[in-house]
């Protein structure tokens, strides 16, 4: 009896610490949603998410350089803004000039494209450390699928900055200011990171709304090819775009390398809890109707409880209640995803097996989510369920590659998304 006092207690303890979780973390989606969904200055369509990466902390430092990053639209439209973040950095970043533009190829620029960003009507701006900031709404058009350059000059040193590490895309940097040049020649580094650049939402006059692919590296689409956009969100976007009939749904990609649902990552980069960081990251974008929620491998393949203990099944059922919570509150519609196999790799063991197949007979049956996705069945090997695919496998046992990418976002019933 005392046994079952004590943990009576302690479920109750961490049922009251996800509440509050739940509670801070909807605060600052909401306060993110108000900064870019501000009234359209023109008519002409609804304003959506194109584009968006979940950000950290730990980035390089920057000093009179110019960054040009590629963002990859997932919707046509026009009146393109930028966030700027600098949530996860420890001093104000100072951007002294900002452009967009076409992309021809690499880091150049179509010739005549590029239009120069102000904030606030302002060419340069300064955002304060832990804070973001929404560029004026820049003329100019952009299709589904297409590629644009984003070019921030940041003149002074910035300190660590707020990034995404795996951007499966390249980034160019150059000495000094060339956010105007069209071509690419002063563009001699690269990296495979974005920086500072946490979003592209614009006018669309066929979108109504946004789904948020909420989750870890899967999600984040490690293994996939560099620069292919065979993320299965990005792939998903695509299925949406060719969808008969008027109306579309931007695709943003909020996962994260490593993530988890109820603790923070000791490596920085792999960001907070889901958590801590769904209010911001899914809620808080612009037009958001859905997100899509597969995560939770990375609790149990590091046997992370949130107490300090083995984790459970309640403790991940209880995690993503916390955020079912948070996302009924927002009036936004969230599906959960089955976890996928991944018997060979190293997070593999009988007794881990055991609490995902736990988790996913809870997310089919308990309907607790406004939809399901099973990507486990959709991925499993059918000769040993607890394994991937072979024909998905990148080699690791638990990413798929880019034909599992593929099958992930076949797997989507569309019927599921805001119509």
């Amino acid at each position: 009896m005392e046994t079952r006092q004590r943990t009576g207690r302690s479920v109750r303890t961490l049922c009251a610490a996800l509440t509050a979780l739940a509670v801070t973390a909807l605060g600052a989606g909401a306060a993110r949603a108000d900064a870019r969904s501000a009234p359209a200055p023109h008519s002409g369509g609804t304003r959506v998410s194109a584009w968006s990466p979940a950000m950290t902390t730990g980035g390089p430092s920057f000093e009179n350089r110019t960054i040009r990053m590629v963002v990859h639209s997932s919707v046509a439209g026009t009146r393109a803004r930028i966030t700027l973040s600098d949530r996860y950095s420890p001093q104000p970043l100072r951007v002294a000039a900002a452009d967009i533009a076409i992309q021809a190829s690499g880091g150049a620029a179509e010739p005549g494209t590029t239009r120069h960003l102000t904030f606030g009507g302002a060419r340069g701006t300064e955002v304060p450390a832990g804070a973001e900031r929404v560029s004026d709404s820049a003329p100019i058009s952009v299709e589904a699928g297409q590629n644009l350059l984003v070019s921030l000059y940041l003149p002074t040193a910035t300190g660590p900055s707020t990034w995404h590490s795996d951007a499966f895309d390249t980034t160019w940097t150059a000495p000094g200011d060339h956010t105007g040049d069209t071509g690419a020649d002063a563009f001699t580094d690269t990296s495979t990171s974005w920086y500072y650049l946490a979003g592209l939402d614009v006018l669309s006059p066929t979108a109504k709304g946004t789904v948020v692919a909420f989750g870890d590296s899967i999600t984040d689409g490690y293994h996939s090819s560099t620069g292919t956009y065979t993320r299965w969100p990005d792939l998903l976007a695509t299925r949406l775009a060719d969808r008969p009939g008027p109306q579309r749904l931007g695709v943003v990609d909020a996962g994260i390398g490593g993530n988890r649902v109820l603790t923070d990552v000791p490596n920085p980069w792999q960001g907070v809890s889901a958590l801590k960081r769904f209010g911001h990251d899914a809620l808080g974008q612009p037009g958001v109707k859905d997100v899509i929620l597969l995560e939770g491998i990375n609790d149990i393949g590091n046997d992370a409880g949130p107490d300090g203990g083995p984790l459970t099944v309640r403790h991940l059922i209880d995690g993503y209640r916390a955020l079912i919570r948070q996302a009924r509150a927002a009036h936004v519609r969230i599906i959960g995803a089955t976890l996928m196999p991944d018997k060979g790799n190293g997070y593999y063991s009988p007794a881990a097996e055991a609490v995902r197949q736990g988790v996913n007979e809870w997310i089919r049956t308990a309907k607790a989510f406004d939809g399901v996705i099973d990507f486990d069945r959709a991925m499993r090997d059918p000769a040993d369920p607890a394994a991937l695919d072979p024909d998905y496998d990148s080699g690791d046992h638990i990413h798929p590659d880019d034909a599992g990418m593929r099958a992930m976002a076949d797997a989507v019933d569309l019927r599921l998304l805001h119509p």
